[in-house]
C-alpha cells in the first residue's frame, strides 16, 4: 500500500465497477469506489425505475434528474445532429437506467477477439458466477445462486408485438431457442431480464448493497474524478472535484470503470490519448494512443406498428419488450436481431406518441462501422463530443438493407396483421418510398437510424490497454468496462460488463 493510500481505486459504481470493487473488497483488498453521482442506497431508489418499462421513468422529470448524465449527446451518424445519449450516473450506473436485458454475448465473440485470457473457457465460468438463472440455472453453462436474476417473462404475459413477432418469425422458418444464452443459440427467444418479481435489479441492488457493511469496502458519491496522478509511469491515485474542492487519492493501482464515456475522457485529460488533440488543449502528452476511437453501438431500425386496442399496453408498467430473434444476414453468424417493442421507447422518450406506439426493431449486432470520442476541454465539469459515425461502412448499410426488408416482411405477414390497426405503408409511408432502392434507403437510415445504448471500444483491448487490461506504457493503472471491449458484442451489454468486473477482480 503506498503513501497510506489504498490497495485499489476503483472509478466508476456502474456495471463493472460495482463488482470490481466488491469481489476485490471482499478478497481482502481496500477499496475506495468512487461514484460521480450522489450515492443512495438500494431502498432509496426513485420508484420509477423498478418498473419494468423504462419509459415510466424517462418520463418523470423527477426520475431523472441525478440519475442520467446531463449533456451527454452524440450524432449517431454523419447526417444527424448530436442528441441524448442516456448514461447511468449513481450507484448501479447504466444498470440503474437501461432496458433490464440479461443477453450474454456468443461465446464465438470472445473467439473471434482472440485475445489471451478472454477465450470463451476463461469467461464462461464468470457468466455463470455472477447470474441466478431462475430457468436454466442448472445447465452446465449457466449459474444459480449469483448476485444477477435471471428471470424470462412466461409467454401468457407477452405484449401485443411480442406475441406478434414471435408468431410472424416462426412462421417465417426461423426457429424457437428457449434460452438465448444458451452456447450459439439463434432463432425466437424470450428476452431474459434482470429482475425479481418484476422489479429492476442493478448492480447497485445485486453487488454494492448486500457489501457496504465490508469494513474493505468505501463508496464515495459526488466524487468526479478529473485525472489519473503518476509518479514516472506508475499511475499512484487521481484527483477528485467534489463540493467545489479538489483532493486526491492515492493506491497501489487505479481502474476506471467509468464507462464508454468517461473513462476514456479520464485518459485525456490525464495525458493518455492522440498526441496532436490533446496538444490543443494544452494538455501535456504522457502516452500517444488511440483513446476514443473506434466506439461502437447497436444501430437500430424502426418499423412502426399502429397497434389495435386489444393488442396496446393496458398498463404504463406493462414490459415495453419481451422478445427478440437472433439471425443471420450470411455474412456473420448471428449478426442480426430482430426486436420488439410494445411501446417505441425510443420515440416516446422523445415524444409521447401513446400506448399505441409500437414497433418492431432490427438491429446490427455485428458491426464494422467505427465512431470516435473527444474532449471539448480539460474541464471535467465538460462533456465530450461524440460521434458514432454507425453506418459509415459500406458492409453495415448492406447488411441493415437486408435486415430492413426481412423485418418488413415480418410487418406484412397474416401473424402481424392480426395485432395492427391500419396500415403499416402508411404509418412508415417514409420507409416505404425508398424500401426497393438501395441508394434512397441508405440516405433514409443514415437520417434515422438510433441506437440502441450499448456502446463499447472507446480503449480497446490491444490498441490502448493490454490482456490484462493495463494501459499501454503505464504501470498501475487499468481499465475495467465496457469501453475495452475490441468490438460491440452481438448481445446487449450489461452482462458483459458485469462479467468483465467479475473476472478482472481475480486478476488484478
Amino acid at each position: 500500500m503506498v503513501n497510506g493510500g489504498w490497495d485499489l481505486i476503483v472509478v466508476g459504481a456502474g456495471s463493472s465497477g460495482a463488482a470490481l470493487a466488491t469481489r476485490s473488497a471482499r478478497l481482502g483488498k481496500r477499496v475506495l469506489l468512487l461514484e460521480a453521482g450522489t450515492d443512495y442506497r438500494s431502498a432509496q431508489m426513485h420508484e420509477a425505475w423498478r418498473s419494468p418499462n423504462p419509459i415510466v421513468a424517462l418520463l418523470d422529470p423527477t426520475a431523472v434528474t441525478g440519475v442520467v448524465w446531463e449533456g451527454v449527446d452524440s450524432a449517431r451518424t454523419e447526417k444527424q445532429r448530436q442528441a441524448p445519449y442516456w448514461r447511468g450516473k449513481g450507484p448501479g450506473g447504466s444498470s440503474s437506467i437501461n432496458g433490464q436485458i440479461a443477453i450474454r454475448p456468443p461465446m464465438a465473440d470472445y473467439e473471434d477477439w482472440a485475445i489471451p485470457g478472454w477465450a470463451p473457457e476463461d469467461v464462461l465460468p464468470y457468466f455463470a458466477k455472477l447470474e441466478d438463472d431462475e430457468e436454466f440455472g442448472d445447465e452446465p453453462y449457466h449459474g444459480r445462486g449469483g448476485p444477477t436474476p435471471i428471470f424470462r417473462m412466461p409467454r401468457e404475459n407477452w405484449g401485443g408485438v411480442d406475441k406478434a413477432l414471435a408468431s410472424a418469425a416462426l412462421a417465417a422458418g426461423y426457429e424457437w431457442a428457449p434460452d438465448v444464452n444458451a452456447p450459439d443459440a439463434t432463432g425466437v427467444s424470450p428476452y431474459p431480464i434482470n429482475s425479481r418479481a418484476g422489479r429492476r435489479v442493478s448492480v447497485n441492488d445485486a453487488y454494492l448493497e448486500p457489501n457496504r457493511e465490508l469494513s474493505t469496502l468505501v463508496i464515495r458519491g459526488d466524487a468526479l474524478v478529473d485525472k489519473v496522478l503518476f509518479e514516472g509511469d506508475r499511475a499512484t491515485g487521481v484527483s477528485i472535484v467534489s463540493g467545489g474542492a479538489v483532493t486526491t487519492e492515492y493506491a497501489d493501482t487505479v481502474v476506471l470503470s467509468a464507462g464508454v464515456i468517461h473513462s476514456p475522457a479520464i485518459l485525456l485529460r490525464s495525458g493518455i490519448g492522440p498526441a496532436a488533440e490533446l496538444r490543443v488543449l494544452g494538455i501535456d502528452v504522457r502516452a500517444d494512443l488511440p483513446v476514443g476511437r473506434g466506439m461502437q453501438d447497436h444501430g437500430m431500425a424502426l418499423l412502426s406498428l399502429p397497434l389495435t386496442v386489444a393488442a396496446a399496453i393496458k398498463s404504463p408498467h406493462d414490459r415495453h419488450t419481451n422478445v427478440c430473434v437472433r439471425f443471420s444476414s450470411g455474412e456473420v453468424p448471428g449478426d442480426l436481431m430482430f426486436v420488439s417493442n410494445n411501446q417505441n421507447v425510443l420515440a416516446m422518450a422523445n415524444a409521447d406518441t401513446g400506448a399505441g406506439a409500437g414497433a418492431y426493431g432490427v438491429w446490427l449486432n455485428h458491426s464494422h462501422s467505427r465512431g470516435e470520442l473527444t474532449l471539448t476541454s480539460a474541464d471535467p465539469t465538460a462533456q465530450p463530443l461524440v460521434r458514432e459515425r454507425m453506418l459509415s461502412d459500406e458492409r453495415d448499410l448492406a447488411r441493415l438493407r437486408i435486415g430492413v426488408r426481412a423485418m418488413v416482411e415480418l410487418g406484412r405477414s397474416a401473424e402481424t396483421a392480426e395485432f395492427v390497426d391500419g396500415s403499416i405503408e402508411r404509418e412508415n409511408e417514409a420507409l416505404f418510398a425508398v424500401l426497393d432502392d438501395d441508394a434512397k434507403l441508405d440516405d433514409y437510415l443514415l437520417q434515422t437510424i438510433v441506437d440502441a445504448q450499448h456502446g463499447t471500444s472507446t480503449c480497446r483491448m490491444g490498441e490502448v490497454v493490454d490482456p490484462s487490461c493495463q494501459v499501454l506504457g503505464t504501470e498501475g493503472l487499468r481499465v475495467v468496462d465496457a469501453s475495452i471491449f475490441p468490438s460491440v458484442p452481438r448481445a446487449n451489454t450489461n452482462l458483459a460488463a458485469i462479467m468483465t468486473g467479475e473476472l478482472m477482480a481475480d486478476r488484478i
